[in-house]
C-alpha cells in the first residue's frame, strides 16, 4: 500500500485510477487528431487543445468519483459496475452539450469532443474489464501468514481477504487458540518456505510465551518481513481499533505531530474554508431562517454546550431543526432514526446539511476546526470517557464541522456507533496533516452532495 496524503491507498487502485486517466486523456486526443488531421497540432498547441483534454479528463475522474466506480466495494457487482459506467458517458455527454452551448469556444470544434467520447465509451469499458482480469492473477498477489488466534486475527484476515484490491492471498493462518508456543513455530517454520510467503502479520492477542521471538528473527533475517497487525488493520480499514490496543503502540507509533507550524497552517485552512463557504451560503441564509420560523414556533438559532479542545466547554451554534421543547421530557438524548422531534424544515435541513451554517461562527471564533472530531455534549463525554478507552484523546485536536469519521461511518445514536467514530478520529489525530484535511473536505462535497448519512 502508498501512504498519500496520510491515507494508505491500495497499489491496485492508483493504477486504476492513473490507467483511467490516461484512457480519457488518449480518446480525446485521438478524437482531436482523427478530426483535425494536419491541423490537430494547431489545435492542441494554439487553441489550448491540450488544456482543455485536460480539463475533460479532470471532469470525467470525478464523475466516476461520484457514482462510485472507485469504491473497492462495487468491484465485484459487475452490472451495477457497468451500467455506473454507462452513466460516465452519459453525464460527459450533457455536461459539455451545456459548457458548449455558454461557451461555444470553450471546447475543440468541428465534432472533434464527440468523437472523443464515443472512443471513450469503449475504451473505459475495455480498461475495466482488462482490469479486472489482471487483477484476478495469482501470480501479481502477495502471499501472507497471519500469526495469531481470536476476534482480532479473524476480523484481519477477513479484511485482507474480502478486499481484492489489496492484492493480497492469505495462505496461512494460526487460528487455533490452544496451540503453544512450539506448535505454533513449527507451523510457522514448515509453511513460510513452502508457499513462499514473503510477510508475516503478527495478531496474537497474548504474546506472552506464545510468541516464537526466536524463528521470527529469523524469518526477517531472511528477509521475510514481520509486522504487527493494528498497523494492518489501520491501513486496511482506516481506523485505530481501540480493542487489545496497547498504549505502547500509541506512545512509539509514528505520527501525532503537532507542531507549532502545522497548527497554524491548520488553522488557516479552516479560516479560509469557512470564509469562502460562509459567502457561497450566505444568500440563501434569509430564506432558511425564514422556513424555520415558518414552520414551528421557537427561536432560529439553537444553542448548545459542546466539548472542545483540551475539554474546554463552548457554545455551539445551528439552526434550529427540532421543536422548541424536544428535550423538556427525555432530557440530552442523540436523534434517532425518523425522530419526531425533529420538524419539517429542520429534516430537509440535515439532510443537505445546511443546519451547520451558523457553526462556521464557532470556527471563525476559534472554538472549533473546520475538519476535525465532531464535538460531543459535556452530558455524555463522562459517560463515553467510560465506557470507550483513549476517548479523551479526541479532545487533543479543536473538534470540526466535517472530519474523518464523518466521511467514513454514517451517523450514529448508540454507544457501539460512538465507539466506532472513536476509531476514525483516533486515525485522523494520529495521522493529521494538511493534504488528510484537503482530502476530507474533498469527500464532504460528494457526502453532501448526495445526501448521505445526514440525520
Amino acid at each position: 500500500m502508498i501512504r498519500l496524503f496520510n491515507v494508505y491507498y491500495p497499489i491496485r487502485s492508483l493504477i486504476l485510477l492513473a490507467g483511467e486517466a490516461l484512457v480519457v486523456w488518449s480518446s480525446f486526443l485521438l478524437g482531436t487528431v482523427l478530426q483535425y488531421r494536419e491541423d490537430s497540432y494547431l489545435v492542441l498547441n494554439f487553441e489550448y487543445g491540450y488544456y482543455k483534454i485536460l480539463i475533460v479528463t479532470i471532469a470525467v475522474l470525478l464523475f466516476s468519483h461520484w457514482f462510485d466506480l472507485y469504491n473497492p466495494a462495487h468491484f465485484n457487482e459487475k452490472g451495477e459496475l457497468y451500467f455506473r459506467l454507462l452513466l460516465v458517458p452519459g453525464v460527459l455527454a450533457l455536461s459539455l452539450a451545456a459548457v458548449g452551448y455558454v461557451f461555444p469556444h470553450s471546447l475543440p470544434g468541428n465534432n472533434s469532443a464527440l468523437i472523443g467520447l464515443v472512443i471513450l465509451t469503449f475504451a473505459l469499458f475495455g480498461w475495466r474489464s482488462a482490469y479486472s482480469w489482471l487483477a484476478q492473477q495469482p501470480y501479481l498477489r502477495e502471499k501472507v501468514y497471519v500469526l495469531g488466534s481470536g476476534d482480532r486475527a479473524q476480523r484481519l484476515v477477513h479484511g485482507l481477504r474480502s478486499r481484492a484490491e489489496l492484492g493480497i492471498e492469505v495462505v496461512g493462518w494460526n487460528g487455533d487458540t490452544t496451540a503453544n508456543r512450539e506448535s505454533v513455530a513449527s507451523h510457522l517454520m514448515e509453511v513460510i518456505p513452502q508457499q513462499k510467503i514473503r510477510r508475516v502479520i503478527v495478531a496474537m492477542p497474548d504474546r506472552r510465551g506464545t510468541l516464537p521471538v526466536q524463528e521470527l528473527l529469523q524469518l526477517r533475517l531472511h528477509g521475510v518481513k514481520v509486522e504487527e497487525a493494528t498497523s494492518w488493520l489501520e491501513k486496511i480499514s482506516g481506523r485505530i481499533e481501540v480493542d487489545q490496543l496497547h498504549p505502547s503502540w500509541l506512545i512509539f507509533a509514528e505520527g501525532f505531530r503537532f507542531s507549532a507550524g502545522f497548527m497554524i497552517l491548520r488553522r488557516a485552512l479552516s479560516l479560509v474554508a469557512s470564509a469562502v463557504l460562509l459567502l457561497i451560503v450566505l444568500p440563501v441564509v434569509p430564506f432558511v431562517m425564514l422556513a424555520i420560523k415558518l414552520d414551528s414556533a421557537g427561536p432560529i438559532l439553537y444553542r448548545q454546550k459542546r466539548v472542545g479542545r483540551g475539554g474546554v466547554t463552548f457554545t455551539c451554534y445551528k439552526f434550529r431543526t427540532m421543536r422548541r421543547d424536544a428535550e423538556a421530557d427525555s432530557g440530552p438524548t442523540w436523534a434517532g432514526d425518523d425522530d419526531p422531534r425533529i420538524t419539517r424544515t429542520g429534516r430537509f435541513l440535515r439532510t443537505v446539511r445546511l443546519d451547520e451554517i451558523p457553526q462556521l461562527w464557532c470556527v471563525l471564533k476559534g472554538d472549533m476546526a473546520f475538519v476535525g472530531p465532531r464535538p460531543e455534549r459535556p452530558e455524555f463525554i463522562a459517560w463515553l470517557s467510560q465506557e470507550l478507552p483513549y476517548y479523551s484523546i479526541r479532545h487533543a485536536v479543536r473538534p470540526g464541522i466535517t472530519g474523518w469519521a464523518q466521511v467514513r461511518y454514517p451517523y450514529g445514536n448508540t454507544l457501539e456507533d460512538a465507539k466506532e467514530k472513536l476509531q476514525y478520529d483516533l486515525y485522523y489525530i494520529k495521522n493529521a496533516s494538511i493534504g488528510l484535511d484537503l482530502l476530507i473536505m474533498f469527500q464532504t462535497i460528494k457526502i453532501v452532495l448526495l445526501g448521505r448519512g445526514a440525520q
